[in-house]
């Protein structure tokens, strides 16, 4: 069985490129970085996985996808090699996805990218104002 699930972040927006011909299909390739659980150190955090999708739910990650979010995938790896311009054998890996969903909801994914310099608010609806910043305001 060749099945695998991994949750990570979009390293950056999916490349998406049409195929030719006339049935026209969208391939979309997108790496996501996904953590590891373990670490020794000197090793990296996370892997680099890059992912390959087709039609509609290429055409879904192109609109929807962009970098720094959440994901969660499924498919099989695929394995293959090609000749690089200098004659050289490339070996590839890529998770061809049969199916990706978001891994966060759009609260969580907004309050990733709020600056950490931005005020935080009291749960009434009004910011709280940091202190020492009295005599810069417009009202006392």
């Amino acid at each position: 069985m060749n099945k695998v699930i991994l949750v990570g972040r979009l390293t950056r927006d999916p490349e998406v490129r049409y195929s030719q011909g006339e049935n026209t299909m969208a391939i979309a390739r997108y790496t996501i970085a996904v953590n590891r659980r373990f670490k020794r150190e000197g090793d990296p955090e996370a892997d680099f996985i890059r992912c390959v999708v087709f039609g509609r739910a290429a055409e879904f990650a192109e609109k929807y996808f962009r970098q720094g979010l959440r994901i969660a995938i499924s498919g099989r790896i695929q394995t293959g090699s090609y000749t690089n311009k200098e004659g050289g054998k490339v070996y590839t890996t890529e998770v061809v996805v049969e199916e990706q969903e978001f891994a966060e909801s759009m609260a969580e994914r907004e309050h990733t990218q709020t600056p950490a310099s931005a005020p935080e608010s009291s749960g009434d609806g009004f910011m709280n104002i940091p202190e020492g910043i009295d005599e810069e305001l417009p009202f006392h």
